[in-house]
């Protein structure tokens, strides 16, 4: 491979063609183009894997968010903490059903929710805390539950790229009143789009059912429970194709290796910028012992924006996609419309102006991984020598989820 010509995408979807070709060709059912052998096997999947009590497959993460927030039941004048620092999801599910957000800051070293910042805003308003594993990677869980049980609030995980990851060995999604997960296309194991709610409280379960049958008792009436079936709560259509079912199951057989090799990739990168950050240049990502992520993002964070900038432009020159990812939300448009300029939330700021992402996906090759570093290390060396690179271009694109 000639890698003066490389050109490295900064994400390529995991492929799964050749499972999900075999399975078309021999064991799918086309009179189940919903609820079918292999949404049961996904669903069955999750049970096992999370141990959760109930699993709803949804069409994206964002619907499984939107479900959790119909089952709490909100009131005007109810509360929803939320970390500043994620995907809009994570936000707007609440307030489209009537909660008003309450965004926390990041730690100082990690995207993470501020666990100290999050207990102070815990008032008599609160009916949720929505905390984000970014990267797999979690806070304090045992912490965090002890918290909100004092407290008498609800737990929401959104594991959006926590698949396969873990606290203390347990996974993620496994701790919270409920949890959502990501399929969508840039995370771990794909199905395009699509995502699951995992309900770990009991007491949600029945309206849960009810209300991805569009508000109707129809679950009953095919348990023979009821003579018809009709409308008694509100819903939506919120399923996951078979046909994505069928692409993702497999993925989910192997779901160890494809995080192993996420993981060793991860890594790689790590060691290989371990002398550039102790050289002052950027700070790596902050994992504790409690942590077993899953190699969803590999991500470093620069000393200034104007940094993060002129080195998204060179890599970008170099034939390199890295991207920078969220904007903190409490000083969003739209929020700042509703609610009126907001109070600083610098860490969160932080990692708006400063994070980049690099390359980090299953089919990453070892060669195109060293040409990242190197670029990553010829970038460092010419702003050694004071001769700023000129990036002919500025990365625009925030990258979801």
């Amino acid at each position: 491979m000639n890698v003066s010509n490389l050109k490295i995408p900064f994400n390529v979807p995991f492929d799964a063609t050749a499972a999900y070709s075999q399975i078309l060709s021999t064991s799918f059912d086309a009179t189940k183009l919903f609820s079918g052998v292999y949404a049961a096997k996904v669903r069955a999947h999750f049970l096992e894997s999370c141990q959760a009590k109930e699993v709803v497959l949804t069409g994206a993460c964002t619907h499984a968010l939107e479900l959790a927030a119909l089952l709490l039941k909100l009131q005007p004048g109810d509360e929803v903490i939320v970390p500043a620092y994620t995907y809009v999801s994570s936000a707007n599910a609440f307030e489209l059903f009537g909660a008003k957000v309450i965004f926390c800051d990041s730690l100082p070293d990690s995207p993470n929710m501020d666990m100290a910042q999050l207990e102070s805003l815990i008032t008599p308003k609160t009916r949720a805390v929505v905390v984000v594993h970014y990267a797999g990677i979690s806070v304090d869980m045992d912490k965090l539950l002890k918290l909100t049980r004092e407290r008498g609030v609800l737990l929401i995980e959104d594991a959006a790229q926590g698949v396969h990851a873990f606290y203390k060995n347990k996974p993620l999604g496994s701790f919270g009143d409920l949890a959502v997960l990501s399929f969508h296309e840039t995370k771990n194991v794909t199905c395009g789009q699509g995502g699951a709610l995992l309900i770990n409280n009991p007491k949600f379960i029945d309206r849960a059912i009810v209300l991805k049958n569009v508000g109707t008792n129809r679950h009953r009436f095919f348990l023979g429970l009821e003579d018809k079936y009709t409308w008694i709560d509100s819903g939506s259509v919120i399923n996951l194709p078979e046909l994505c079912c069928a692409y993702l199951y497999p993925q989910l057989v192997d779901v160890a290796a494809i995080t192993q090799k996420r993981v060793q990739l991860w890594q790689n990168y790590y060691d290989a910028l371990l002398p550039l950050a102790k050289d002052g240049c950027f700070t790596l990502p902050a994992l504790h012992k409690y942590n077993k992520h899953n190699g969803h993002i590999f991500f470093i964070c620069l000393n200034s924006k104007s940094d993060r900038d002129d080195l998204l432009g060179y890599m970008k020159d170099q034939g390199v996609i890295a991207t920078f990812h969220y904007a903190g939300l409490h000083q969003s448009p739209y929020y700042t419309q509703k609610y009126g300029e907001q109070p600083r939330l610098p860490n969160a700021e932080k990692f708006s102006d400063r994070l980049l992402r690099l390359p980090l996906y299953a089919a990453l090759t070892a060669t195109e991984q060293d040409y990242v570093v190197k670029m990553l290390r010829q970038f460092f060396e010419r702003q050694k020598g004071q001769t700023k690179p000129t990036p002919s271009a500025r990365q625009k694109t925030v990258v979801s989820g």
